[in-house]
């Protein structure tokens, strides 16, 4: 399947599961999907920011947690509630009508993880109610990337596309793999370093297939479109012309980055080469689905918590104090903790 045909029917589903929100007290759900343009929680255009995040816990340490409002200051699930696509259905409609390379752009919302440069290993926790990002933890220590040379910390902005599951269920036809179970990620490549919690609205330039422990693990490569870059850059072609060695960095960074760790190397799907934009927006479009059917219960989502406050469809769509009494359980916000010294290691590796 390539891009362009199915998109207007997926995105006119995707805009019929956010309206109507009876089950969770007749709450107005359509605001979310309509004041495109609104990034994280900064100012653009003269208007407040759509989105704002709330610390709990203390940086650094296993009890932090980052929760998301939506413009009303109700908490929401950035996993479930922030919309996929950006921008009011008209402009969606129009963009997926002229799904071809050159013409108008598919404008997704993306939620940043990791900031460039940074080494803590935070992630939207699918598995906690309201799916807060918090720290990745294993084996009982916080879990920090290390620094490999001469790579410093994720080498772009880290993080995932809201509504969106790589299924476990489901054996990949290209990589002959089955899904991480996660939201999929998302290396943004702009100047710009964002902060943690960040929605940025971003257009895809192509994917890189990665293999992780033998499971799927997409990889979308994108840019911000409020970033200047985003201007010259409109594809993987244009990485490679305008950031030339980023690319060939970034599959570097992902062969390796667990050998610190005493694990193998990674290893890549279509000889470790990048796919382009059109392959990169059917692979989204397949995850929305599967997602599609992890939040109305059509699959087995095992432990993950598929809590919402705006999917008016779900069976998991909750009222705003049931979402409110979620986060007063947690610890409240605590000044932060300074990093552990390992981040401060460099790892240089042998032939």
């Amino acid at each position: 399947m390539r891009a362009g045909g199915g998109w207007s029917r997926l995105l006119r589903l995707s805009w019929t599961a956010q309206r109507g929100c009876a089950p969770c007290g007749n709450q107005p759900t359509t605001r979310l999907l309509l004041q495109p343009r609104l990034l994280g929680c900064r100012w653009l255009g003269g208007r407040m920011a759509q989105y704002s995040t709330e610390q709990r816990g203390r940086l650094h340490s296993p009890d932090y947690r980052l929760y998301f409002k939506n413009s009303k200051g109700k908490y929401i699930s950035p996993f479930h509630d922030i919309p996929l696509f950006a921008g009011p259905s008209e402009e969606k409609e129009i963009s997926a009508k002229r799904m071809k390379l050159g013409g108008s752009e598919v404008v997704l919302n993306m939620i940043v993880e990791v900031p460039r440069w940074t080494n803590a290993k935070m992630e939207i926790a699918t598995k906690e109610p309201l799916n807060p990002i918090k720290q990745d933890v294993k084996e009982g220590k916080l879990r920090y990337v290390a620094n490999i040379f001469p790579h410093k910390g994720y080498i772009w902005n880290y993080g995932a596309l809201p509504q969106t599951w790589e299924d476990p269920h489901h054996k990949d036809l290209n990589t002959g793999c089955y899904g991480d179970n996660d939201p999929i990620d998302v290396c943004e490549i702009g100047s710009q370093v964002r902060s943690l919690g960040e929605v940025v609205q971003v257009k895809v330039l192509g994917l890189l297939g990665l293999i992780d422990e033998g499971e799927s693990d997409w990889k979308i490569i994108a840019i911000g479109v409020d970033d200047p870059e985003s201007q010259t850059i409109h594809d993987i072609d244009d990485v490679r012309r305008f950031k030339p060695g980023y690319l060939e960095a970034t599959v570097d960074w992902f062969r390796v980055y667990k050998v610190p760790d005493g694990k193998p190397e990674n290893h890549f799907a279509f000889n470790s080469k990048f796919k382009d934009k059109a392959f990169a927006l059917d692979i989204i479009k397949s995850t929305h689905e599967y997602w599609n059917a992890l939040i109305h219960k059509k699959s087995d989502g095992g432990a993950i918590k598929c809590t919402n406050i705006l999917v008016g469809t779900s069976p998991y769509c909750c009222n705003e104090n049931d979402a409110q009494a979620i986060v007063e359980c947690t610890p409240s916000s605590e000044e932060k903790q300074s990093a552990a010294k390992e981040v401060d290691n460099w790892y240089f590796l042998g032939q």
